[in-house]
Formats: structure tokens, C-alpha cells, sequence
């Protein structure tokens, strides 16, 4: 019952979301949180808990043009919805952990079992061929262009400009991403789908640059 409640709250707070932080990648970091709990030896329900609350305020980030932190804002008024739930303190405790520790942040590191693997999970869910697609989309929420003129300073262009484009966040953040995991269960799989984005990366600049 607990967790058809959750569920629904997540759908209901994000039926507006931007596409590329809607329901569907919600649930995909769900899914991959629960292919890895078992073999990392991670509480299952906390897990599962916080991989479906984790993106809850990210509309509100939106709305806010990026004042607040979806994940330190949310993670702050969680713990009263959780405890309405009637879940155990120490869960609640682990499960607003998890949330508050989900994005890039060098000052805010995941440290519990189960805030590495969502961690993990969610920047899983942005190094394969479903990013490249989301990476686009986000673009395109902040109206940003489909592609950097080569003369631009890629790792000075203003966060949320028409300048920060799926070619931004991947040379800025994402080409990282497989150095940064925590879990041994997905390391190996980053590998994998950083190589797919390069490939894409590395012909998308042969088409554009190249060409000009």
C-alpha cells in the first residue's frame, strides 16, 4: 500500500515535468536500482523508495529558473511525507540521504550503500542511447541551440543558456561520468555507454564543424 502511494505522488508531482526528468526516466532509474540492490547487498526498500521520490522537485527547480536544488530543496521537506507513511525513522533517515546526494555536487557526496547506487543509477540513465535523446530534449526545455559553434569556449558557456546544448553537457559532465561511479556492478557498464557516446559525439562534430 506504502508503495502505490509513492508511486502515485511521483506521477501526480511530475505529470508536468520537462520531458527529459519525466515519469519514464523515474522509473528507468527505478528499474536499474533494482537490478544492482542485490548484488551490492543494499536495502531494497530504501532503495526503491528513493530511486522513485529522487526527481519529485524538479518541476519546481524549473519554475524557479534553477534558484533552488531540486535535491537539497525536496530532500528537506521528504522526511514529514515519509513519516506520514509511517516508515521507520532510520529509513526515512537514508531514504532523504539518498535524495539529497543524487546529483554532481563535489561538496555533497553519497556515502550510505544505497545513495551510491542511486547516484549510479541515475547518472546511468544519462550515459546511453535513451540520453543522447534526453540530452536533446533538455536543450530544447531551456532553448538552447541544437549545436555549439566551433568557435565557442565549450567549457565557459553559461549553465541554462542558448549556448548549453547536448554537446555542452556531454564534454562538461557526462564524458565523466564513467570515472565517477561508486558500484563495481556498474562500472563496467559505463564503460560501455560512454563508448556509444562518443561515437555519437564524434560524428556529430564531424558533421557540423567539418562542414562549416
Amino acid at each position: 500500500m506504502m508503495k502505490e502511494k509513492i508511486v502515485e505522488y511521483m506521477k501526480n508531482m511530475l505529470w508536468d515535468s520537462g520531458s527529459s526528468h519525466d515519469v519514464d526516466h523515474t522509473l528507468r532509474v527505478r528499474d536499474l536500482c533494482m537490478k544492482i540492490w542485490k548484488a551490492e547487498w543494499a536495502d531494497l526498500e530504501i532503495l526503491e523508495i528513493a530511486a522513485l521520490l529522487h526527481d519529485i522537485w524538479r518541476p519546481k527547480e524549473f519554475e524557479t529558473k534553477w534558484e533552488i536544488c531540486h535535491a537539497e530543496y525536496w530532500a528537506k521537506l521528504a522526511k514529514n511525507f515519509l513519516e506520514g507513511l509511517w516508515l521507520e525513522q532510520d529509513k526515512v533517515d537514508n531514504v532523504v540521504y539518498c535524495i539529497s546526494t543524487h546529483r554532481f555536487r563535489k561538496w555533497n557526496t553519497p556515502e550510505t550503500l544505497e545513495a551510491k547506487i542511486l547516484f549510479d543509477a541515475d547518472k546511468l540513465d544519462c550515459i546511453w542511447a535513451v540520453w543522447i535523446g534526453r540530452a536533446f530534449m533538455c536543450a530544447a526545455e531551456i532553448w538552447s541551440k541544437l549545436h555549439n559553434d566551433k568557435w565557442v569556449d565549450i567549457e565557459n558557456v553559461e549553465e541554462y543558456g542558448k549556448d548549453d546544448t547536448a554537446y555542452r553537457e556531454y564534454v562538461v559532465k557526462l564524458r565523466k561520468i564513467k570515472d565517477k561511479m561508486f558500484t563495481e556492478t556498474w562500472k563496467k557498464l559505463a564503460e560501455k555507454r560512454h563508448k556509444l557516446m562518443e561515437i555519437f559525439f564524434d560524428e556529430l562534430l564531424d558533421e557540423t564543424w567539418n562542414n562549416e
